[in-house]
């Protein structure tokens, strides 16, 4: 009964399904079912390790990985199915279609480790959703009936009955087949790369400000303290057109003292 009713569905949903026996030889989502339902049966009746025997070799024959505790509902249709996953918690509602590349995962309970084991940590997908390819839907949320999630899509709450979600993070732009006005404006979503540069610039900025007054002061005192020794000790007053009294080699270069380091080495000198 449930195998022809999954070769019925799979042939009803699939205009490139020609016959029973084409479902039964080359249609990975209809063999991943199949592994399922056993493993799904052994995981129920405490043959834990068994059903995760099962469901291990159910992945590496079609690609499509489904925890044997997870729950399938009736005419579940899992189309090409090659990156599927299904975690442990997750349910699919009847008449459910799933494209390759889904991921039905456990969001931020994933990194809890054992703590959250034996909690529901996937989602719940209600009658008749459709789940685009390389979609994700992700926690322990609720998608509605007769939901619609685009491709690539990555839905992070909980969607209404009826809804069209797309984009990243999911936001329904159609429920009950009206638009629906988006709930925050894109320029309201941060965007931390571009903060993070502007912050470090506003700082250097800040940091170039200070050394320049800092830089002004240091002038300012060194132009009062040679007033200071012309007055109180002219003695001290040294002649500073004379190489010899005014501290400096006269066989250095002041213009390679003087350049930014930075310079000299992009430039190649000292290379």
């Amino acid at each position: 009964m449930y195998l022809r009713e999954s070769l019925d569905n799979i042939l009803a949903k699939d205009p490139a399904a020609r016959s029973r026996l084409e479902v039964i030889l080359c249609y990975p989502g209809f063999h991943a079912l199949f592994f399922h339902k056993i493993a799904n049966n052994l995981w129920k009746n405490g043959w834990r390790t068994p059903g995760r025997l099962i469901s291990h070799i159910g992945r590496v024959f079609t690609g499509i990985e489904i925890h044997p505790g997870a729950t399938i509902g009736r005419k579940v249709f899992i189309d090409h199915g090659m990156g599927v996953v299904i975690g442990e918690t997750a349910v699919v509602g009847d008449d459910c279609v799933i494209y390759q590349g889904v991921t039905l995962g456990a969001g931020a309970a994933a990194r809890q480790g054992a703590i959250s084991r034996d909690t529901k940590r996937h989602p719940t997908l209600g009658k008749g959703v459709i789940v685009g390819s390389g979609a994700e839907i992700q926690g322990a949320i609720t998608v509605g009936d007769n939901v619609r999630v685009a491709s690539r899509s990555i839905v992070l709450k909980d969607v209404p009955d009826n809804s069209v979600v797309v984009g990243v993070p999911g936001r329904v732009i159609y429920r009950n087949g009206e638009r629906v006005a988006p709930e925050k404006p894109q320029e309201d979503v941060p965007d931390i790369e571009a903060q993070a540069i502007k912050s470090l610039h506003s700082k250097l900025s800040e940091l170039e400000g200070t050394v320049k007054d800092l830089k002004g002061k240091l002038k300012q005192q060194s132009k009062e303290l040679e007033l200071f020794k012309d007055k109180v000790c002219p003695e001290l007053a040294l002649d500073t057109s004379d190489p010899a009294n005014s501290g400096i080699n006269s066989s250095v270069d002041l213009k390679s003292v003087d350049q930014d380091p930075v310079d000299v080495f992009l430039q190649g000198a000292g290379i």
